[in-house]
C-alpha cells in the first residue's frame, strides 16, 4: 500500500541501498542525500552460513529460494532497519565474462556492429545467451574521449590512419544471472535500476581521482581477485581459487580442531598474536597469505612489464582483509603503499563510528558503492 501510494502522489525515497550477495554473507548499506553530500543511515551484514548448514564465515552455493529468504532476514533485521526499497544489486565478478580486446579506431556505429561479432571469439557460449557492454579505453589523458564516448569517422582517413587499433573493454554476464538477480528482487519488494558488476562498486567506493596504475586486493571467502585499475580503467584483472576460508581451513586441519572454532581463533588473533595455550595461529596464516602475495606480485610484475609503468599502491578490500595485522603483513610485500579500503570516508558518518567502519569499511566497499550509484540516480 505505501509503495502504491508513493508511485501514485510522485513521493520518492530520499534513501536508497546498496546490496552485496556474496559467497559467504550479504551486505547492506543504506544512504540519502544530505546537501552535497551522502549520509549512512545504517549498514548490516548477514553470514549465508547457517542457511547452507555450515558454520560462519564459510562459502556457500546457495539456491535462489535461500538467498531470497538470507535476503528477507538481513532486510526485516530491527538492527539495521532498513527502510528504503531503492536498490542496486551487485553482479559476482566470477559471474561475468570480462576481457579487453583490440579494435579498430571506427566510428561508434561502426563498433556497435563490429563488437558482437569480435565478441563471439571471446564468449564460450551463444552470443544471444548474453548481455553484452563494453566501453573504449583511452589510451592516455590527453586521448581521453568525450563524456559520450563517440570516436572520430575514419572513413575519409588515410590507409595507415585507418590501421589505428583501441583497447576496449568487454563485458558479458549471461541472461541467466540476470534473470536469477531480478527473481531475488522481485521477491523481495526491491525497486533495482540496475544490476552493477562488483569490481565497478568497488571502485567508486575506494578509488580516488588518481591517475596512475592501483591494485585492488579483493580477498573474499573462496577467491581472491586482483584487478589493476588505471585512471578508472580496468586493465587486467586475476582470480586465485583460495581466500579467507582457505586461512580457516589451515587453522582447523593444523590444530585438529572445527571450523567454526578456527574461524573464531582467525578473527580473534589475526597475525598479531599468539593464543593464550601457545598456539601460533600467525604461522598457520602467513603460509596462504604468501602464496596470495606471490601471485598478486607476479600479476603486478606483468603488467609493468607489459605497459612499463608502476604500480602506485595496492588496495585492500574484501571481507578477508579484515584480518587483525594484515596492513603492515602486505606492506612487507609489495613494493609499494598499501592501504586498506575505507569506503566510509566518501560519506558522512557518526563520528563514534569511525574507528568501527575504518575496521569494517573494506568489507563493504561493493555496498557502499552501489548505494553511491543509486542514490546520484535521485538527483
Amino acid at each position: 500500500m505505501a509503495s502504491f501510494l508513493d508511485n501514485f502522489l510522485g513521493k520518492q525515497s530520499s534513501s536508497v541501498i546498496g546490496i552485496d550477495i556474496g559467497s559467504s554473507s550479504i551486505k547492506v548499506v543504506q544512504l540519502r542525500k544530505k546537501g552535497a553530500q551522502a549520509l549512512l543511515e545504517t549498514y548490516g551484514e548477514l553470514s549465508l552460513g547457517p542457511y547452507a548448514g555450515v558454520s560462519v564465515g564459510q562459502a556457500t552455493n546457495l539456491p535462489p529460494e535461500k538467498i531470497i529468504q538470507a535476503l528477507q532476514d538481513l532486510l526485516a533485521e530491527k538492527e539495521v532497519n532498513v527502510t528504503t526499497n531503492l536498490a542496486g544489486i551487485a553482479i559476482p565478478y566470477s559471474s561475468s565474462l570480462m576481457t579487453v580486446i583490440e579494435m579498430p579506431t571506427v566510428s561508434q556505429r561502426e563498433l556497435i556492429t563490429m563488437i558482437p561479432i569480435e565478441a563471439r571469439k571471446y564468449i564460450p557460449v551463444p552470443i544471444s545467451e548474453v548481455s553484452l557492454d563494453w566501453s573504449i579505453i583511452p589510451k592516455n589523458k590527453e586521448e581521453s574521449l568525450p563524456e559520450d564516448g563517440t570516436a572520430t569517422d575514419t572513413t575519409n582517413m588515410p590507409p595507415l590512419q585507418k590501421k589505428q587499433m583501441q583497447d576496449i573493454l568487454l563485458v558479458a554476464i549471461h541472461n541467466d544471472t540476470l534473470a536469477r538477480y531480478t527473481d531475488i528482487a522481485t521477491k523481495n519488494n526491491l525497486r533495482t535500476s540496475f544490476f552493477e558488476i562488483e569490481l565497478f562498486s568497488t571502485m567508486r567506493s575506494v578509488l580516488d581521482q588518481v591517475t596512475t596504475p592501483v591494485m585492488i586486493f579483493d580477498m573474499g571467502a573462496a577467491t581472491t581477485k586482483l584487478f589493476i585499475v588505471e585512471r578508472g580503467i580496468l586493465r587486467t584483472s586475476y582470480t586465485i581459487n583460495r581466500g579467507s576460508q582457505s586461512i580457516t581451513s589451515a587453522i582447523a586441519k593444523s590444530f585438529g580442531i572445527e571450523m567454526d572454532k578456527a574461524e573464531v581463533m582467525k578473527r580473534q588473533f589475526g597475525l598479531t598474536d599468539t593464543t593464550p595455550d601457545g598456539l601460533n595461529v600467525a604461522r598457520i596464516i602467513q603460509l596462504t597469505l604468501d602464496f596470495l602475495f606471490t601471485e598478486a606480485n607476479r600479476a603486478i610484475l606483468n603488467y609493468e612489464k607489459k605497459y612499463n609503468k608502476s604500480i602506485s599502491k595496492v588496495l585492500l578490500v574484501g571481507g578477508g582483509s579484515s584480518l587483525k595485522g594484515l596492513e603492515p603483513v602486505a606492506q612487507k610485500n609489495f613494493q609499494t603503499e598499501v592501504l586498506g579500503g575505507n569506503p566510509f570516508s566518501k560519506v558522512i558518518t557518526p563520528a563514534f563510528l569511525d574507528e568501527v567502519l575504518k575496521q569494517t569499511g573494506p568489507q563493504f566497499a561493493v555496498a557502499l558503492g552501489l548505494a553511491l550509484r543509486r542514490l546520484q540516480e535521485l538527483e
